[in-house]
């Protein structure tokens, strides 16, 4: 099966056998075309990183613009290189700034809730089963393309990540917290929630912008601790993680406070270094003009 999944994806896996020196020379032509030839998405980043930083000046918007599509090209590279890189190679690339802390939860055999964003290199958070001894899981919503949706979930699994879909995790993680599993979850926070979503309003990056109550309700329920992995890229291929807690005891926390402080973390950390996240995605489609309720929260049934 493993090789027959091998012949399936050869070209990616071709891509993967590279040396990364190769693979960033591949990255900078990627980037040449992307950006200046095809434009991908350009208008797009454009108005979310001006509306983001209205302070700013067209030149340093133009140049965080450039450095997140050369990080975009690298990260798009580094991610296939999951189907072939070996354990030696990752623990090298990915640095953990502050493993006591993961190690302390377990020792407690305390769950992790990580509620992470579209910031650094987050898909080599599949990496985290090699260095921790937590069941883990990531939620996801699959691509349309079934080559693609197959190919990414396997990256994604090689190295024990369990994929969940989506509208399938708060059930997930209810059946492992009543069967006492030990697990690390890992759920994205930065996404546009749909028109008929349960939503929350909050100031993010000087914008009004909706965010998805799940996470928040999960944490409460279960009294998972909820760590934000803060990413820096030290260099090309070379990461430092830093694990920030969020909330230790979230069933402690007022309604929506732990959605609040993760938004206020990911914001630090999208101020710090812009060219890491991802400006391309249309974050702010939904508007709070466009939803003229009173409270901040906002529950639309199906």
């Amino acid at each position: 099966m493993k090789y027959l999944s091998r012949f399936k994806f050869l070209p990616f896996y071709a891509i993967s056998l590279l040396p990364m020196w190769a693979l960033y020379r591949v990255s900078d032509l990627m980037y040449f075309l992307v950006y200046h030839i095809v434009g991908y998405r350009k208008k797009v980043v454009f108005n979310n990183l001006r509306n983001s930083f209205p302070s700013k000046s067209d030149n340093e918007i133009e140049q965080i613009a450039k450095d997140f599509y050369r990080h975009f090209c690298d990260i798009v590279l580094e991610s296939f290189k999951r189907l072939t890189i070996g354990e030696k190679e990752i623990k090298k690339r990915l640095l953990i700034k502050n493993p006591e802390l993961i190690q302390q939860y377990v020792n407690d055999q305390r769950s992790i809730l990580m509620y992470t964003g579209h910031q650094g290199n987050w898909e080599w958070l599949v990496f985290l089963p090699l260095m921790f001894p937590y069941s883990s899981n990531t939620f996801y919503k699959p691509i349309k393309n079934k080559y693609f949706d197959e190919l990414f979930k396997n990256m994604r699994e090689r190295f024990g990540v369990h994929c969940v879909e989506s509208d399938k995790g708060f059930r997930t993680i209810i059946d492992n917290h009543q069967r006492k599993v030990l697990t690390l979850n890992c759920m994205i926070g930065d996404q546009s929630p749909t028109k008929r979503s349960s939503k929350y309003w909050y100031n993010f990056l000087n914008q009004e912008t909706a965010f998805f109550v799940g996470a928040d309700k999960i944490a409460k329920k279960t009294d998972q601790v909820v760590l934000f992995p803060f990413f820096k890229k030290l260099k090309r291929g070379y990461y430092e993680l830093e694990f920030r807690i969020i909330e230790d005891h979230p069933q402690l926390r007022n309604n929506f406070e732990i959605l609040e402080k993760y938004a206020q973390q990911l914001e630090q950390a999208i101020i710090s270094a812009p060219e890491l996240w991802l400006w391309s995605h249309r974050r702010w489609k939904l508007k709070r003009e466009d939803f003229p309720f009173v409270d901040k929260l906002e529950y639309v049934t199906k």
